[in-house]
């Protein structure tokens, strides 16, 4: 009798749990919740598991290679996602010159500059004004003279980094700064205590999915600087081992022993962001690393 009565209790508890868990799930479908109950966990396993074959593309591109590599990855039609110590700490090299061009936009669409404009420094002046000893200089002498339009092209299309000084110089530092600030590039900082640039590459990937969903700067802005992106004419890392037809707005950045690219693929199967950040002791092997792993990433998302 007892053996029966403790098999009524728990088969009681059991049926009274299901009826606890129906009530729970029927308050939250009454709520709008109910997807997030009974649908959110499956999809995460699926995407888990997604993500394990992109996790190990990437792992067998990292292969063997030495220093420090930070990821940040995002398809932006499924919003699958990997990332590798994406918030750590790299000298920006190159890529502030993303927030120069953001700030530059910015400025030309509200008024207080114009692509047209002229930009016209002595070598030596911006040398000064940036902190560049003579040894270090790349010009030393002269001087340049760019309309804005014109800065802008060379800024980003090879890098110049004399006409990123003229654009600097004219929307000033500080402006750069608070640039930083208003769209949440929380991690990254441009300078303006006499240090270099520094960034991540969740920032980096937090720029280009900004940009893309044109939430920097309104819609004609945006098509432009994406325009602008897409002739980078240093295509030595992100898109060395990708079909030549493929199109991708991207900026890189190299100084010391730090070797970063960044950008936004598009694709028929679906656009997404890649950014690999590389401090290492041979930057050109980091070259070759960072064109593996994009070439990983192609292939899972266009697979």
């Amino acid at each position: 009798m007892r053996l029966r009565r403790w098999i009524r209790f728990l088969i009681g508890c059991f049926i009274l749990g299901i009826f606890v868990v129906f009530i729970f799930n029927f308050f939250k479908f009454l709520t709008g919740g109910f997807s997030t109950v009974l649908i959110s966990p499956i999809l995460n396993l699926e995407n888990l598991k997604q993500n394990s074959s992109l996790e190990k593309g990437i792992n067998k591109a990292l292969e063997g290679s030495t220093g420090t590599y930070s990821i940040a990855v995002k398809n932006l039609k499924t919003g699958k996602s990997y990332y590798l110590d994406e918030h750590r700490v790299f000298e920006a090299a190159s890529l502030y010159k993303l927030w120069v061009m953001g700030e530059v936009f910015n400025q030309i669409k509200k008024g207080d500059l114009k692509e047209e404009d002229v930009l016209s420094k002595t070598i030596p002046y911006l040398n000064n004004k940036f902190g560049i000893s003579q040894e270090d200089a790349e010009l030393k002498e002269g001087g340049i003279t760019l309309s804005v339009k014109n800065a802008l092209n060379q800024m980003i299309t090879i890098s110049h980094n004399y006409a990123a000084m003229l654009l600097t110089e004219k929307v000033k530092l500080s402006s750069v700064e608070k640039y930083l600030k208003d769209n949440g590039f929380k991690e990254s900082k441009v300078g303006t205590d006499g240090d270099s640039p520094k960034t991540t590459a969740f920032d980096i990937l937090l720029f280009f999915e900004k940009l893309y969903n044109g939430r920097l700067i309104e819609g004609e802005y945006t098509k432009q600087m994406l325009e602008l992106l897409s002739k980078q004419q240093l295509n030595n890392k992100l898109p060395q081992k990708l079909p030549a037809e493929t199109v991708i707005a991207h900026k890189t950045g190299e100084i010391y022993s730090f070797s970063h690219d960044g950008g936004i693929v598009l694709t028929s199967k679906g656009d997404y962001i890649i950014v690999v950040l590389a401090d290492t002791a041979i930057p050109k092997a980091a070259d070759d690393r960072i064109a593996d792993i994009s070439l990983a990433v192609y292939k899972y998302f266009t697979r």
